[in-house]
C-alpha cells in the first residue's frame, strides 16, 4: 500500500444497508401429524411464512414475535432457530431469520383476522405446504423444521429451552465497599434487566434460577415478576469476589447435570467466571460434540440451548441489543 492519496470516484455507490426481517414457522398437531401455517399476501399474491421487517432499534427476537402475531393473530413462543434466508429486494440485500414455533392451547383459526397485508391463513400438512409455498427458499426452511430436532423426535420441531444468562452491569467491584454479593445493578443494568424481561419472554421459560448475588437476582427479577414466578436462588451457581468461582465449580457442574437431566423451560443467571463451566457441563450432558464458536457473552448476553430427547438440537446466542 502506498501513501498516495486516491480521490473517491463519483460513480462509486456505497453498498446498500441490509434489510433485516424475522419470522417463524408455526406448527401444530393435526389428525394426520403436524400441520404448518402458511399466509397469503394479496399484494404479492404469494404463499409464505409469517415474517416482517425489524423496526428501528428493535431486537430480532421481539420482531419475530411481533410480526407473527400481527399477521396471524397468534403470539408465538419461539423454539429452535431454523434458518437464515438471504436474497435481494430492489437491489438491496435482505436477511430473514426464522424460528420454529409450536402452537398449543389456543384456537388458532379463530385468532386470525384477514387484512390488506394478509388475507388468508391455512394450516396444511407438510406435503401440501411444500407444494403451495411460492418460494424455494421457504421450502428449504420447511425442510429444516421437518429435520430431526433430536434422537427419536419425529416431529422435528419440539424442543425445550435452557437459557444461560450473564448478569447485567453492576458498576465496578472496586467502587463497592460492602459485601460483593449485595452489589446491585447500576442504571444501565436496570435498563438491561427490563429489556431482558421481553427478550426472555420470547422463549417463555417458566423456571427462573439464579446465583444468590443481587446483581444476578436483579437481572432476572423483572422477568420473574412478569410471569409471576419465584426466583430459585442457587448456592452452587453463586460466585464470591476473590475466588473466581473455583471452590464451587464441582457443585455447579453437579447441579447443572441435574437440571439438564430433566429439562424444563428455564433461565439460569450466573457470572462471567462460571458460565463457561455451566455451558460445558450442559453440552456434555446433552452429548454435543460440535466445536464451540468462541462467543463469550457480554453482560446481559445469553445462550439459548434447545433440547430435544436428551440431546442438544440447536444453540443460539444473543446480546440485549439486536
Amino acid at each position: 500500500m502506498t501513501g498516495r492519496h486516491t480521490r473517491a470516484r463519483h460513480d462509486q455507490v456505497p453498498p446498500a444497508a441490509e434489510i433485516r426481517a424475522a419470522g417463524a414457522v408455526l406448527y401444530r398437531s393435526g389428525d394426520q401429524g403436524i400441520e404448518v401455517a402458511l399466509i397469503h399476501r394479496p399484494r404479492h399474491d404469494d404463499w409464505t411464512f409469517p415474517k416482517g421487517k425489524l423496526e428501528p432499534g428493535e431486537h430480532v427476537l421481539t420482531a419475530a414475535v411481533r410480526e407473527v402475531t400481527e399477521e396471524t393473530g397468534i403470539c408465538p413462543v419461539l423454539g429452535r432457530p431454523l434458518a437464515t434466508v438471504r436474497y435481494q429486494v430492489d437491489g438491496r440485500p435482505k436477511r430473514v431469520d426464522y424460528w420454529a414455533a409450536r402452537v398449543d392451547h389456543q384456537p388458532p383459526d379463530a385468532a386470525f383476522v384477514p387484512g390488506d397485508e394478509v388475507d388468508r391463513l391455512e394450516w396444511l400438512p407438510p406435503p401440501a405446504a411444500r407444494s403451495q409455498l411460492t418460494y424455494s427458499h421457504d421450502a428449504r426452511v420447511l425442510e429444516r423444521l421437518l429435520s430431526p430436532a433430536g434422537d427419536g423426535d419425529p416431529a422435528g420441531g419440539d424442543t425445550v429451552p435452557c437459557i444461560l444468562l450473564r448478569h447485567a452491569p453492576a458498576g465496578r467491584k472496586n467502587g463497592w465497599h460492602g459485601d460483593d454479593l449485595l452489589r446491585p445493578l447500576d442504571a444501565h443494568g436496570v435498563a438491561d434487566a427490563e429489556a431482558l424481561a421481553e427478550l426472555l419472554g420470547c422463549f417463555a421459560p417458566d423456571r427462573v434460577i439464579s446465583s444468590a448475588a443481587e446483581r444476578c437476582l436483579g437481572t432476572v427479577r423483572p422477568y420473574a415478576e412478569r410471569i409471576g414466578a419465584a426466583i430459585e436462588a442457587e448456592p452452587a451457581f453463586t460466585v464470591r469476589a476473590g475466588n473466581g468461582g473455583g471452590d464451587r465449580s464441582e457443585a455447579a457442574r453437579h447441579r447443572m447435570t441435574e437440571l439438564i437431566a430433566q429439562p424444563s423451560p428455564m433461565v439460569i443467571c450466573a457470572h462471567r467466571e462460571n458460565l463457561p463451566v455451566l455451558l460445558d457441563q450442559a453440552r456434555a450432558g446433552l452429548h454435543d460434540t460440535q466445536p464451540e464458536d468462541g462467543w463469550s457473552p457480554p453482560k446481559a448476553g445469553f445462550w439459548v440451548l434447545h433440547i430435544a430427547a436428551g440431546r442438544l438440537s440447536a444453540m443460539e446466542h444473543h446480546t440485549v441489543t439486536s
